[in-house]
């Protein structure tokens, strides 16, 4: 099967989000070591990540303290990110394979606000999308079918990328996609240690390998 579309996925795919959580354990008055290492123990669990943060604070409510945060900072980059948490292999594996003639697409799970922060790297990339846009998130696979429409080729001929098994590679699959699981982030390592991880069309361990398998293809 041909592969005409590249489509990514957001978090620790193309960003690198350790300055994000570090900024966070900061907030919540936590040493970082801790809070990287309870972030470990809660994924490697099965647990949700906003376990962490109710741990470490009793009652937690992101929407209301990343309000007080925005209030109190309304110029740092806060829960944000910018072009310096940008992986390196990301503008280099975007470069060839927009050369190989393949639409690259961005489109996951993601606030208003990091669409505009993308757009802002110039990426060499045809389209942007964050699932609050669209009203939808992944895994719901009303998500990958608005990734279809984007894409405007057959499901089939798009290959979506991203780092978690539940969220990218299984739903992506049921839509009838292909889908390359990337061994990046907490979630990147332990998912491709899990069984399941052989349903996934290839196994990177970085983008830079991407371009190279697609052409393996035919």
């Amino acid at each position: 099967m041909t592969i005409r579309s590249v489509v990514f996925d957001v978090g620790e795919t193309l960003i690198d989000e350790t300055r994000i959580f570090a900024r966070w354990a900061d907030r919540l008055g936590v040493p970082r070591l801790a809070f990287f290492g309870l972030m470990g123990g809660m994924l490697a669990q099965g647990r949700e990540l906003m376990d962490v943060f109710r741990v470490v604070k009793p009652g937690f409510d992101l929407e209301a303290e990343s309000a007080a945060w925005r209030a109190e900072e309304p110029d740092s980059l806060r829960e944000s990110f910018d072009s310096d948490d940008l992986y390196p292999d990301v503008r280099p594996a975007f470069a060839a394979l927009r050369g190989m003639g393949l639409s690259v697409i961005i489109a996951g799970n993601q606030p208003l606000s990091a669409a505009p922060a993308l757009a802002a790297m110039d990426l060499p990339v045809d389209q942007i999308h964050v699932s609050d846009a669209w009203g939808v998130a992944k895994p719901d696979p009303a998500f990958f079918t608005r990734v279809g429409e984007v894409a405007g080729t057959g499901h089939s001929e798009i290959l979506y990328v991203g780092d978690r098994i539940d969220n990218d590679v299984i739903p992506a699959q049921e839509a009838g996609m292909r889908a390359a699981l990337l061994r990046r982030g907490m979630l990147g390592y332990l998912h491709a240690e899990r069984p399941d991880a052989k349903r996934a069309d290839v196994v990177l361990n970085g983008l830079d390998e991407l371009p190279g398998w697609i052409a393996d293809q035919g």
